[in-house]
């Protein structure tokens, strides 16, 4: 039930033909977006990621050149969660190959090895600065990630730690209480987001979720989530490619904090 994504963090929509014909178009596109030269940049991991942000040509609708509109399924469950779907970003296009993960650029060990034995956990839109600090600079509304390719479990799912977005909210919420919302941005939260994650891992169960082509993911915008490692099987898929929109909320990192409704 997508409702339960204010109780887990996260809900998969049910397979819609026009979802799959949506994300059949974007894989052609993307597939061609991963090999421009501007693009060049995205490619890490020694070659078994392609970061892909922003590298989907869709418009402020979700529509692709020559391709099918985004379908309504996914745009009514969002719009029933969070509201009316606001303008959207160019779709990141993050494609995971056999052999993820290796090393990204300037990774140390201690980098790989979390990357490795915690699925490189993270929470979208909080970024590291140049003083290794962390600072809510992207607040997103919500995630939807919209796969490209079939997926298996032992091809890098999507990795998701249910029920961390309200333990997550609270620690940062009290982080931000004795500083002005408006500066709330600007707050290095490293310490507490480093031992929240810790108890996250302690408490939360760890679900990878597996989805394919048709279907579609939600994800509340402060559930910890990251990319398994690529295990394979007697069957390896060439890749494993997902489209993420994440649109940032007007309201800044109040509205981020802040209760959803549901």
């Amino acid at each position: 039930m997508v409702t339960d994504l204010f109780e887990k963090g996260w809900a998969k929509l049910p397979f819609d033909a026009k979802v799959k014909a949506w994300a059949e178009h974007a894989w052609e596109a993307g597939q061609q977006s991963m090999h421009a030269p501007e693009h060049d940049p995205w490619w890490d991991c020694e070659g078994t990621w392609f970061i892909g942000v922003d590298a989907l040509n869709n418009d402020a609708a979700g529509k692709l050149p020559g391709g099918p509109d985004l379908p309504a399924g996914p745009k009514r469950a969002i719009e029933a969660l969070f509201g009316a779907l606001p303008d959207l970003h160019p779709a990141q296009m993050s494609v995971v190959f056999p052999g993820y993960p290796k090393a990204r650029r300037g990774e140390n060990e201690a980098g790989l090895r979390y990357r490795r034995n915690r699925d490189a956990a993270h929470l979208d839109g909080l970024l590291r600065g140049e003083d290794g600090g962390r600072r809510v600079e992207e607040p997103h509304a919500w995630i939807l990630g919209m796969p490209l390719t079939t997926n298996a479990f032992s091809e890098s799912p999507l990795v998701i730690w249910e029920g961390s977005h309200e333990i997550l909210r609270k620690a940062l919420g009290e982080a931000f209480a004795p500083h002005l919302p408006e500066t709330w941005h600007e707050i290095d939260v490293r310490a507490v987001y480093q031992e929240t994650r810790k108890t996250i891992f302690e408490t939360c169960n760890r679900v990878p979720v597996c989805a394919q082509p048709g279907e579609a993911i939600v994800m509340h915008r402060l559930t910890l989530h990251g990319v398994a490692p690529w295990i394979g099987g007697d069957v390896e898929s060439p890749c494993r490619a997902v489209a993420y929109f994440r649109p940032i909320l007007a309201g800044g990192v109040p509205s981020w904090i802040a209760q959803d409704g549901g």
